[in-house]
């Protein structure tokens, strides 16, 4: 009920006002049944828009810190996430790649739509940086068909740092899903891992019209210690941060 009220009456007419979302390719959009719906990551609004303009309910992989949190500010999140029907994964114990591959198992085999970001974080400088395989494990071992899509100019109205929304035409633009039963029985395979996922951020490099960067955003943020700031660490979060920040 939360989700509904949240999208149609409490937040979704300010995002509208603010952002004036037109939404391309909805016809991809399957009526029913499971799908990945794998997007470009510009801005936190990026998990507001995107449910907006999508007649589907959409569940993302939240942080488990948007769930732990004290005091008043952390009652309102464990409270908002929990209402809208986010899913949290901790991304800290040695599980936390298998825990959230099986979380998103878990909604895809629900028969529901599950929004992921390969690139793992927002980009800091609005480039397209290379996706983590975790996307390509869940598409693999689901079998169920990617859907990349493409958000454009979200950062306008949600730029990084600031704590106030600003008015900007907000695209939201869904590619053709993508088939890669091909590879069915090839889950584990890290080459083919890695050409499922760069397979897809190559379809969100087109249809962003971004530039893409060959590494991780977060190697950026926050580099491995010891490695050079412009260079990723290895490829070992093998399931994507899907978090809305």
């Amino acid at each position: 009920m939360w989700y509904w009220l949240f999208k149609y009456v409490l937040l979704g007419p300010v995002l509208w006002l603010l952002g004036r979302p037109k939404l391309e390719g909805a016809e991809h959009i399957p009526t029913d049944g499971p799908a990945i719906l794998a997007s470009n990551h510009q801005a936190v609004l990026d998990s507001f828009f995107l449910p907006l303009r999508v007649t589907r309910r959409i569940t993302f992989l939240a942080k488990s810190e948007y769930f732990t949190g004290t005091g008043l500010k952390g009652s309102f999140q464990r409270w908002f996430f929990s209402a809208v029907g986010q899913v949290p994964i901790d991304r800290t114990g040695a599980d936390a790649a298998q825990d959230a591959l099986n979380a998103g198992l878990r909604v895809l085999g629900g028969g529901k739509l599950l929004g992921i970001y390969p690139e793992g974080t927002r980009s800091p400088d609005g480039r397209l940086y290379k996706g983590k395989t975790g996307l390509a494990r869940l598409a693999l071992e689901s079998g169920v068909k990617v859907i990349p899509v493409a958000m454009i100019d979200t950062a306008k109205v949600n730029p990084i740092g600031s704590r106030m929304w600003k008015p900007a035409k907000v695209t939201v633009r869904i590619g053709e899903p993508i088939d890669f039963s091909r590879y069915a029985g090839m889950g584990g395979n890290r080459f083919v891992e890695r050409a499922v996922t760069d397979e897809v951020m190559y379809k969100l490099m087109r249809l962003s019209g971004q530039e893409y960067v060959d590494i991780y955003a977060a190697s950026l943020k926050d580099p491995a210690p010891g490695a050079d700031a412009g260079q990723p660490a290895a490829d070992v979060a093998r399931v994507p941060d899907t978090r809305a920040g």
